[in-house]
């Protein structure tokens, strides 16, 4: 009885194991952090970005800073709940959209106006964290700021093909931010919102038809199993994109020592924005062969009909600006800002 209570208690502790283990006989560190994110770690956000940037941060502080990783909410809650963890203390690294929580923060919501954002994610990193810097410390002023960045193109992955506006009439299409099922509602999609893990169980049972999502999160989340159709939207500016941050307890850092708030400092920023950037960018590549591999259909809106849904998402646009005059601050004169810092990266 008392070995089964044993490998009870074990199996237990280990459902809450961090996903970033080490070896044994390092030195202790003197601060463990623990991230908590929504993904699983196969995906490429936990892999190719969160993990690298853990391990780079461990080593520049010669150890003293650890980072366990928790990904898919294994330290409880739900994904709209990670910014205020983060802000609580709940944890002390999170990793989440701010779109999540619709309206909150409407600033940040200018990268996500349907076709304002680049195609690339290097652009759209680069350009949110330089806004971020200038205008964004008042509304994430509730944690301590690590990096910001936006992902690459979105597209529609649905079990129907999309070729045309009238395609898209009365599709059920899983949305990620506010902005982005405004647009598709514009469009003529039934826009249903969602956090992203619970994608696949919705499209595996048909409560939606699609998503909309970048081609990066399609394996982690098996989009290309579920559905067999994927519409690109050519150029920029692109359909949509999401806004991302990587956020810490403000508590926890300013208990730091100044040595250690350097080693974040100096990964803070452009750098790790530039860093989550490149992995968006080039996660995606390998996808599209996966996805033709399997026989799936992948087709590119012509430039005229990418113009017809540019111009059909305009009142979306107009909306938000005007609506941006009840939430304090210059709706057109933001966008503009963010046009210009796009334009600025967009080389």
């Amino acid at each position: 009885m008392l070995n089964r209570r044993r490998l009870l208690g074990a199996a237990a502790a280990s459902i809450a194991m961090p996903a970033v283990l080490r070896p044994t006989g390092a030195r202790a560190a003197d601060v463990t952090l623990r991230m908590h994110h929504f993904l699983p770690a196969v995906s490429n956000g936990h892999a190719k970005f969160l993990a690298p940037w853990a391990k780079k941060v461990e080593g520049e502080s010669g150890g003293r800073i650890k980072i366990d990783i928790f990904p898919s909410m294994q330290l409880g809650g739900t994904p709209p709940q990670l910014y205020d963890q983060a802000r609580d203390g709940v944890a002390d690294l999170v990793w989440t959209l701010p779109g999540n929580t619709p309206g909150r923060f409407p600033r940040i919501e200018a990268f996500e106006l349907p076709f304002t954002a680049a195609r690339r994610a290097i652009v759209n990193s680069k350009a949110l964290q330089d806004f971020a810097d200038r205008n964004l410390a008042q509304e994430f002023g509730e944690v301590k700021p690590i990096c910001f960045w936006a992902h690459d193109h979105g597209l529609i992955h649905s079990n129907k093909e999309v070729k045309t506006l009238e395609d898209l009439k009365g599709l059920k299409l899983r949305f990620p931010t506010r902005l982005a099922g405004e647009a598709l509602k514009a469009l003529g999609a039934n826009a249903i919102g969602m956090p992203i893990p619970q994608v696949p169980e919705a499209l595996a049972q048909r409560v939606i038809d699609g998503a909309v999502v970048p081609w990066e999160v399609v394996p982690a989340i098996k989009v290309h199993e579920l559905v067999k159709n994927h519409t690109e939207i050519p150029g920029s500016p692109t359909l949509y994109t999401a806004t991302f941050i990587l956020a810490m307890n403000k508590t926890r850092y300013d208990g730091l020592p100044a040595d250690l708030k350097k080693v974040i400092d100096d990964n803070s920023g452009q750098v790790a924005a530039s860093m989550a950037g490149q992995v968006w960018d080039e996660a995606g590549i390998p996808v599209i062969e996966l996805v033709k591999k399997r026989g799936n259909t992948i087709t590119t809106l012509t430039t005229e009909e990418a113009a017809r849904w540019r111009k059909t998402t305009e009142p979306v646009i107009e909306a938000w600006v005007k609506g941006s005059k009840d939430k304090g601050f210059d709706g057109a004169k933001v966008l503009d800002d963010v046009r210009a810092t796009l334009a600025k990266y967009d080389v």
